[in-house]
């Protein structure tokens, strides 16, 4: 059996969800997400999953609240890693009316990823990695890994209404989430922590 690791880029895989209003597929088992994406004679090893924790400004409680749930949700799931990165305070300016403000920019998943991917190739842990990701930022480590293992695969899984040339040319092959994958990935609508909390699926979600 080859054996597979599926990397993701949560918050890539989260604005494609968005692009496509597909909101109700938020709730989302990445595990079995990654195992509808094996072929035949293929074995999920694990589940690498990248994003950062809302930054509270204020006005984003019910988002964060969402999020922490779902983070939760995931933590119940086993063969599943998460790997958290940070918001930088960021100024911001309209370029037609030169009103400013401080936002928010996500760091360090593309690093976390280059880092996890590489990594696990040096320690072997897969034939075939699967990278959830439309970023192109992550050309580089996929690239590396085709130079320095060449008995490897790196395939680039994008999420819907996600694309990258760069990433198409520099991987040994693409394909796009399909909405049939989500559709049949998705997390019970009551979850049990260990503790016995039921985490319930954000109605927002529905």
């Amino acid at each position: 059996m080859s054996r597979v690791m599926v990397y993701i880029d949560g918050f890539n895989l989260y604005f494609g969800l968005r692009s496509k209003g597909w909101r109700k597929y938020y709730w989302l088992d990445l595990v079995a997400l990654g195992q509808a994406l094996l072929k035949p004679g293929q074995t999920l090893q694990g589940v690498h999953y990248f994003t950062s924790r809302i930054r509270a400004n204020g006005r984003n409680l019910a988002d964060r609240q969402r999020q922490t749930t779902y983070l939760e949700a995931l933590s119940t799931l086993p063969r599943l890693q998460a790997y958290f990165g940070h918001y930088l305070e960021k100024p911001r300016q309209c370029r037609q009316c030169g009103a400013e403000w401080m936002d928010y920019e996500e760091k360090m998943t593309d690093v976390n990823i280059a880092v996890q991917l590489l990594t696990d190739a040096f320690d072997d842990r897969f034939d075939t990695a699967l990278l959830i990701s439309g970023d192109s930022d992550l050309t580089t480590p996929v690239r590396t890994l085709r130079m320095k293992f060449l008995a490897k695969r790196l395939i680039v899984v994008f999420p819907p209404g996600r694309q990258s040339f760069e990433l198409k040319k520099t991987a040994h092959a693409t394909f796009t989430i399909g909405e049939a994958n989500l559709r049949q990935s998705q997390l019970p609508p009551a979850v049990s922590r260990a503790d016995g909390f039921i985490l319930q699926r954000p109605a927002h979600w529905q």
